[in-house]
C-alpha cells in the first residue's frame, strides 16, 4: 500500500489533467508526521514538542505557485500481484496491479477521487524509478493511504442479502430465528423466585451471558466481509442495489476492488483474523490504511468481458 511501485524508470508517471485546485489542502509530509507521532505517542501523552508539531498542521494554500490547470502526480495506492491475490483477474498474461488516485474529490458528477488502474507484466520492469513521484497537497488527510504491507487472506463471501431470491432470503429469516430460539432454550436460566435472593440469579445470569456465543446473522457474518479486499459481492447496506455495467459492452462489472474505511466494523467478530482478535480495539487493527472517501466504502468495477474497458466507481 502506498508505494514504492514497481514503475519502470521510463515510462512517464500518471498525473492528473483536469482542472481543479491543487494547492489547497493538507501537506502529504503533514499527514505522514501526525501519523507517525500518534503513532510513537500510542498510550502516553504528547510531548510539548509533538503538541507544537500537530497544531501547526493544518489545511491551508500550501503550493501557491501549483496552477490548476497543471498536471499533478497522482498518488500511488496499492500495488498487487496476482499470483498473491487469487482473486485479481486482469488482461491476459499480466500478473501486476497498480492502483492510483488524485487525492481531491472534486471529479465528475460524484464529486470524488479520479482512479486509474495500470495492469503490467511484472517481468517486464526493468530499473525502476526512484525517487517517485507524488502530489505535495491532498484534499483531505483521509485520501491519503499510510504506506503498509498486505497480507492476503481468501475468505468466502455470499451475495447481498436483498439480491437472492424471496424464498431463499424467508430461508435465511427462519434460519435466523431458529438460531435465536436454540439460544435462548440453551441458557438454561431459571426464574428468580427460583433463587434464594435475586443476588444470585443475577450472578447466574452474569455469568450465563458472559460465557453465551454471539449471535450469528447473514448480513454481518456470513455474506460480505468489511475492509480492503479483491473480488468477492458489493453491498448495498446504505442505499437499493443498483446494477454497475460496463459502459462499451453492457456487460455487469463486479469489483475488482473495495477501498473501506475499516477491516473490521465492530458488528461481528467473525470476519476479524483470529490473530488479531487481541487487539480489536487496536486502531491499527481497525483502520491500518487511513482512508475515509465519501461515505466510507468505495468499490472499483471492472468489466469480467474485457479488462481494459473503462473502470466504474460505486460509492456507499
Amino acid at each position: 500500500m502506498a508505494g514504492p511501485l514497481l514503475w519502470p524508470a521510463d515510462e512517464p508517471w500518471p498525473v492528473c489533467t483536469a482542472v481543479h485546485p491543487k494547492g489547497k489542502g493538507y501537506l502529504l509530509s503533514d499527514v505522514r508526521l501526525s501519523r507517525r507521532i500518534e503513532e510513537d505517542a500510542r498510550g502516553r501523552e504528547y510531548t510539548e514538542d509533538e503538541q507544537r508539531l500537530l497544531h501547526g498542521m493544518s489545511r491551508g494554500e500550501h503550493a501557491p505557485g501549483l496552477h490548476d490547470d497543471w498536471p499533478l502526480p497522482m498518488l500511488a495506492v496499492a500495488q498487487l500481484f496476482a499470483g498473491e491475490v487469487p482473486d485479481l483477474v486482469g488482461p491476459e498474461s499480466h500478473d501486476l496491479l497498480q492502483v492510483f488516485w488524485c487525492p481531491f474529490e472534486v471529479h465528475g458528477a460524484d464529486r470524488t477521487i479520479d482512479v486509474l488502474l495500470r495492469w503490467r507484466r511484472s517481468a517486464d520492469v526493468g530499473a525502476v524509478l526512484s525517487p517517485q513521484p507524488e502530489p505535495p497537497v491532498a484534499g483531505r488527510a483521509e485520501c491519503v493511504p499510510t504506506m503498509c504491507v498486505v497480507h492476503p487472506e481468501q475468505v468466502v463471501e455470499h451475495e447481498y442479502l436483498g439480491l437472492l431470491d424471496e424464498p431463499l432470503q424467508d430461508e435465511i429469516s427462519a434460519w435466523e430465528e431458529a438460531l435465536l430460539d436454540d439460544e435462548e432454550d440453551e441458557d438454561g436460566l431459571s426464574s428468580p423466585a427460583s433463587y434464594a435472593t435475586y443476588e444470585e440469579y443475577e450472578a447466574a445470569m452474569t455469568a450465563a451471558l458472559a460465557g453465551e456465543p454471539e449471535e450469528i446473522d447473514y448480513m454481518s457474518d456470513l455474506s460480505i466481509a468489511p475492509g480492503w479486499k479483491v473480488g468477492g459481492f458489493a453491498s448495498w447496506h446504505l442505499t437499493d442495489p443498483a446494477p454497475v455495467d460496463c459502459q462499451v459492452c453492457g456487460t455487469a462489472m463486479p469489483p475488482l476492488l473495495t477501498v473501506d474505511k475499516w477491516e473490521c466494523d465492530g458488528a461481528s467478530r467473525s470476519w476479524l483474523p483470529v490473530e488479531d482478535r487481541d487487539a480489536e480495539e487496536d486502531p491499527r487493527v481497525l483502520d491500518p490504511v487511513g482512508v475515509h472517501l465519501g461515505r466510507g466504502l468505495m468499490r472499483v468495477h471492472t468489466c469480467p468481458t474485457d479488462p481494459a474497458h473503462p473502470h466504474r466507481l460505486s460509492f456507499q
